[in-house]
């Protein structure tokens, strides 16, 4: 049975579900504190810029192939290049998926302690070191890590298992609305605080001595990482959307809603992380020890707090729909009882896989892959090899395997696409976008450093 059975209602609801796959951990927890480290508004400014010349461009040729063959992350390879390897790329997806939700549910369980613990009164009245202790307890707690991890996963397996229309659909439709107006909250709380400008020119004004070749390199990983391209969720995700939807059209505003997040995150945290004199590179653990301190000086701050965690568990949620739903769809075929014995079958095996990663700040802290915590080897391989291979193979793919013809023919459906246009856009996959990914390949090995 073909999964065309579960489509997507109406193009805003595949926006919706398919920017709410974008905008996770990397634009809301990743994004803030890799800018802090890399340079404020500069990195801000070239992250735009690569997102826009190598995230846009993958991400349309994604659709392409998923809404040409309507098919799942394997078969749509399969159709198109039959009696090849070619399908082994959804094949990475799905086994980057299957890893990647295996820790990145350890930090969604994260969010659902402190969330508890904020309720509880726990996260009141604390200072930076204090706050920093309750977060060093709570990610050693192995009970604690282990069932919110788990209950972060039945969250997920649940959404997943009523299927697209039913699940990710509704539950996207509620979470993001609820994301931005969250965030405009934040904003207008962050940037009304005394000495918050500091913040925000930290931001958004380009100090281009700040340019180091690592804050290039890590604004192209960011740009590209930020979208969910590489992975083949945007293949899964395109392959339910009828003919007649514009393609280019979704992808811009997916794009955009994505860069609305990154410049929202960067307004609702910079301006509040300043106006009470705190370090903008505090790296990873900006979110559960400074934004918590922040809060905590502001009148109404566990208000403001829990609402920021809230926000922060609608993104990292609807990502992690997108990273079950490429695994669930090859195996579902269409069938609604497949789909539901599927969802647990797999949701369970991750949350197992899951379970050395989240007592990596505990009782496996000692257990070392390279010098790295499980937790911290799972997010290298995850970030550093296997999406941007993926990706790679993706740009080379798209080029190789479907004509100039059948490209153009395939985005102008629903579109007036215009042949400059088409032009900028096949020159950008086909010889921008891999070099660009080899760089930051290049990158993460370590072949740049001094």
């Amino acid at each position: 049975m073909s999964n065309k059975a579960d489509q997507w209602s109406s193009k805003l609801a595949f926006i919706l579900a398919a920017a709410g796959s974008a905008i996770g951990l990397g634009a809301i927890w990743k994004f803030p504190y890799v800018a802090g480290t890399s340079g404020g508004g500069v990195f801000f400014l070239i992250f735009i810029l690569f997102t826009v010349l190598v995230g846009l461009p993958l991400l349309l040729g994604e659709f392409i192939i998923g809404r040409s063959t309507q098919k799942d992350a394997i078969q749509s390879y399969k159709q198109i290049a039959p009696n090849s390897s070619w399908h082994l790329i959804g094949r990475l997806g799905i086994v980057t998926c299957f890893i990647l939700l295996s820790f990145y549910s350890v930090v969604g369980g994260w969010i659902l302690i402190y969330i508890y613990k904020g309720v509880t009164g726990e996260l009141s009245g604390l200072n930076e070191q204090q706050y920093g202790e309750l977060f060093g307890s709570s990610i050693s707690n192995a009970p604690l890590v282990i069932g919110s991890q788990l209950l972060f996963l039945l969250i997920t397996i649940y959404v997943v298992s009523k299927g697209v229309s039913k699940g990710i659909e509704r539950a996207s439709r509620i979470m993001m609305p609820a994301l931005f107006i969250l965030f405009i909250l934040l904003i207008i709380r962050s940037i009304s605080l005394e000495g918050s400008m500091e913040g925000v020119i930290f931001f958004l004004k380009p100090d281009f001595a700040k340019v180091t070749s690592e804050t290039i390199l890590y604004a192209m990983g960011q740009s590209f990482f930020a979208l969910s391209v590489g992975v083949s969720v945007m293949v899964t995700y395109s392959s339910y959307l009828s003919k007649n939807e514009n393609l280019p059209q979704s992808a811009i505003s997916i794009v955009s809603l994505n860069l609305f997040v990154a410049l929202l995150a960067g307004l609702a945290i910079f301006p509040a992380v300043f106006s009470f004199g705190l370090a903008p590179d505090a790296g990873p653990v900006l979110l559960f020890n400074v934004l918590p301190t922040v809060f905590n000086q502001m009148p109404m701050g566990i208000v403001f707090l829990m609402a920021f965690l809230l926000l922060f568990l609608f993104a990292t949620l609807t990502s992690a729909f997108s990273m079950l739903e490429i695994i669930i769809a090859p195996l579902a075929k269409g069938d609604v009882i497949r789909r539901r014995r599927f969802s647990w079958i797999i949701g369970l095996s991750i949350f197992i896989v899951g379970v050395p990663s989240a007592l990596s700040f505990g009782v496996l802290d000692s257990v070392q892959i390279f010098g790295e915590t499980i937790f911290d080897a799972a997010d290298f391989l995850v970030s550093n090899i296997l999406m941007p291979l993926g990706a790679l193979l993706i740009s080379i793919f798209v080029p190789m395997k479907l004509s100039k013809e059948k490209l153009f023919e395939e985005l102008a459906l629903g579109s007036k696409l215009s042949n400059k246009i088409f032009i900028s856009w096949y020159f950008l996959l086909k010889y921008i976008a891999p070099i660009v990914i080899i760089f930051v390949f290049l990158d993460a090995l370590g072949l740049f450093k001094n």
